[in-house]
This record gives structure tokens, sequence and C-alpha cells, in this order.
């Protein structure tokens, strides 16, 4: 079979389309045909080892895949309730660029029909952080605002979904107006566009005089002291990543006078801590894209073969939603 590897921590011009065996699932696993990828922002990291972990080489990029249940192995029938031609998702870390995976059972979650492979490669990261954040680290009430940094990118609209679906006021944050506008088609009730406008002012002016009650940070860097200084009181600050590429460091007087919460979202630790915490809010989201209350946009589709290009797009930051590799094409 195919897949696209790295042997060293090169960045993506270490990434090599190359044959390799064809995996078999060992005991307590499943053997998935690889329809759809989800690439993320880490997976550039990863490829410079500049992520929170290392992984071993060789390995392919892309944390999130849907496919088709090829082969089972060792006891999993009957306990998992996955059986052979069934359409799964799965967020399985790594490895995911490649034709087929061996994946555990017990992280393989059915595809309702409606759901696309491609949208189902694409939510279980995104969607998946924006709901543990906002749901099980911010609780989210309705009538709260919220503000969300990088509102334009993959991160950033699924929380804007999420958040306008859990009934929020929705603050969308880009670097431009196109960002912006496309945010306001996912929800958003309002933008700032922080490239002409003074963030932590603008933030101020639209939630004066409460303050703003959650700010989603998907982007640190310059843009995180502005924001947090727009907070209210009580009101809670969800570090979710940097992509920047700038770990910004917080005067914790502000977080003293502003009785505020910081809270980390780190959601693969969530996966591993809390399975069927994560499993529950994977349901929920393919339900609401079963049912049209969500509908995930995918910035482009690539073949197997152009996975570099695709990771290009969002290591420059411009893509918008989702990108997704096809590995079968």
């Amino acid at each position: 079979m195919r897949a696209v590897q790295f042997n060293e921590f090169a960045g993506i011009d270490a990434l090599r389309l190359e044959a390799v065996a064809d995996p078999a699932p060992a005991e307590g696993e499943v053997l998935v045909k690889v329809t759809a990828v989800g690439l993320n922002f880490f997976d550039t990291l990863v490829l410079r080892d500049k992520y929170q972990f290392t992984p071993r080489l060789p390995s392919s990029p892309g944390g999130e895949i849907a496919g088709v249940v090829e082969a089972l192995g060792d006891g999993v029938t009957g306990v998992t309730g996955v059986s052979v031609g069934q359409r799964v998702m799965a967020y399985v870390g790594g490895n995911g660029c490649r034709e087929r995976l061996a994946i555990k059972a017990s992280s393989a979650i059915p595809i309702p029909d409606g759901v696309s492979d491609d949208v189902a490669a694409g939510v279980s990261i995104t969607y998946g952080t924006a709901m543990h954040g906002l749901k099980d680290r911010a609780n989210l009430r309705p009538g709260e605002t919220v503000a969300v940094l990088g509102a334009a990118g993959g991160a950033g609209l699924a929380a804007v979904e999420i958040a306008k679906l859990m009934g929020a006021r929705v603050i969308a944050v880009a670097s431009s107006a196109e960002k912006v506008a496309l945010a306001k088609q996912y929800g958003a009730d309002e933008g700032i566009d922080y490239m002409q406008d003074d963030l932590k002012a603008a933030l101020k002016a639209r939630t004066a005089p409460h303050g703003l009650d959650v700010l989603y940070d998907c982007v640190g860097g310059d843009s995180a002291e502005p924001s947090l200084r727009a907070l209210g009181w009580k009101g809670r600050y969800l570090v979710i990543g940097f992509a920047s590429g700038d770990i910004p460091r917080i005067p914790l007087n502000l977080v003293l006078l502003k009785g505020c919460d910081v809270l980390g979202v780190f959601w693969t630790a969530f996966v591993d801590r809390e399975p069927e915490a994560h499993r529950a809010n994977t349901l929920q989201v393919l339900t609401w894209c079963r049912d049209g209350k969500l509908a995930p946009h995918i910035h482009g589709t690539f073949p197997l073969a152009e996975t570099a290009q695709a990771l290009r797009l969002i290591q420059g930051r411009k893509a918008n939603g989702k990108v997704i590799v096809r590995p079968q094409e």
C-alpha cells in the first residue's frame, strides 16, 4: 500500500510518498481502509519535533481518519459492535496519511448515514476540542459572550459553530475582513479584523459594561494579553493552542484583578483520560452534522500524493476550515 511518511524532523520537505507493507489488525484492533484524513496545525509541528510528543520514525501526518472496516482482530466481534463493511471515524493521533491503518476497535465510532467521510474525518479534533473547551471546561451558558481568536481556521470555525449552538453570542476575531465574513457565515454574530482595529479596545467596546465571558484562544502570541484585558469579572480564558508560533507570557496580576480563570484545554489528554466523555461529545457532534445543525467547512481535499501541499496551506495560515487528504485518490 501507499503512505506519506517522514524519516527525519525536517518539516514538510521531509515527506515522501512510499510503498509500505499492509498492516494486520492485532487483538482488539480493526483494519480500516482509509478514505479521508483530517489535517491540523499540530501536524506541521510534529514534522519539526515541536509538538508535545515525539513520534517514532518513520511516521505519517494525520491524526483523524474516516474509512471502512475491512477486517477485525481477535476479540473484537461481539464486544465493540464494529463490523466489517461499516463506515467509521476515529482519532488516531498520527499515521493517518496512508491507504490502510490498524486502529483500536474502541476508538472506532460509527458514521451516521447522511454524514460524508470528508466531514467525519474533520470533526474529531477541532469540534472535539470545541466541545471539551466550551462545554466541559468553560461551562458555557446561554446568553454569554464568547470571543474566538483565529476564528476562520479549522479550530476557530468549529468553536464559532459550537458556541452558537450552545446559545452564546459569538465575536469572531481574525486577520482579515474576508476571514471575519467567513466566520459570520458559520454563526458569528459580529467580528473584529485585528489587522485594522485595536483588539483590546474593540473587544471592550463590544462587551461593555460587563466584559467578555469566555475567550477561546487558538492563536496565542500578541493577541493573548489584549484579549485577556477585555475579560469581565470571573471570565474564562481557554488556552487552546499557539498557531502564531509564540507562546504568550500572561501577567498574573490581570488574572488576580479580574478574578478570572485560565483553563488549559488539552484535548488529547482528555481523550486518553476520559474516553467515554470523549465518545459522548463526538456522537453529539456527529448527530448535529446529520441533522444539519453543524455544517463543517472544508477548505479543500487533496489526493495522498499532495499531502505536502495541503500541509503548506495550514502552515502558511491560508486554510479556512478543514483540509482533507483522500488516500484512495
